[in-house]
This record gives C-alpha cells, structure tokens and sequence, in this order.
C-alpha cells in the first residue's frame, strides 16, 4: 500500500513537471526565424508595440518598425546558428535567452513572449553583443 502511494506521488509530480515544461516551450517559428535570419517571420509574432534593444536601437516600436529594425541587424549580421540557452515561464508568459552565432561575432538574444486572444506575442526584444 505504501509503496502504490509512493508510486503515484512519483507519477502525479512528473506529470506536472512535464505540463509545465511543455507550457514554457518556445513556438520553433521564432527559434527558425532567428537562426535563418528571417525578419518576416519573426515579426509574425510581434505585439503591435514591441520593447526593442537590438544594438544601438532601444526603445519601444512598432510592429513594422521593430521588423525594419531587426531586418538590418540581419542583414548586417548573417546567422550562422542560433541555439536557445535557457526558458522559462509562467501565468501566460515565456522568456528564452539564446545565442546567436552570426558572421560578424555572438550575440546575447532575450525575447519575451506573452499570450493574449489564445496567441503568444513577442512584448520585448533584446540582440546585445557577447564578450
């Protein structure tokens, strides 16, 4: 008896921890986006109002103009490989912090991602320079 409620503590927890790394994952459109350099696709993901800090840009754009935005960076920095580091989240909302290889050095990428009408949009962008 004792060991059958042991059992199914064990398997309740694991449950729950697979439901709440699976709430966290990062949709792989964005993940694809990045890596290939894809302004377009992106920024389908966009909030209309994005918090933007992508070099010397920071500030908080619109849709179009984060998309012109981050289309420059792209074009400046062609990625060469992209690979999330960490993520996370809770109560509707996600964060990934990943790193870009490009040809012009790594970067540091951050973006924060919050549900809104059963879809997730990114709210904040960050591309800073490593080391």
């Amino acid at each position: 008896m004792k060991n059958s409620i042991l059992k199914l503590v064990f398997v309740l927890f694991g449950f729950f921890v697979l439901t709440s790394v699976s709430n966290a994952q990062i949709p792989d459109q964005i993940v694809m986006s990045i890596q290939n350099g894809n302004d377009v696709g992106l920024a389908e993901f966009f909030n209309e109002n994005v918090e933007l800090v992508v070099l010397t840009h920071d500030d908080v754009y619109s849709k179009s103009q984060a998309q012109q935005i981050v289309a420059e960076f792209f074009k400046a920095n062609r990625p060469k490989q992209f690979s999330i580091i960490h993520q996370g989240g809770k109560d509707g909302s996600r964060y990934a912090i990943g790193s870009l290889t490009t040809s012009n050095g790594t970067f540091r990428v951050y973006f924060l991602l919050k549900n809104k009408d059963n879809n997730s949009y990114i709210h904040q962008l960050r591309i800073e320079k490593q080391g």
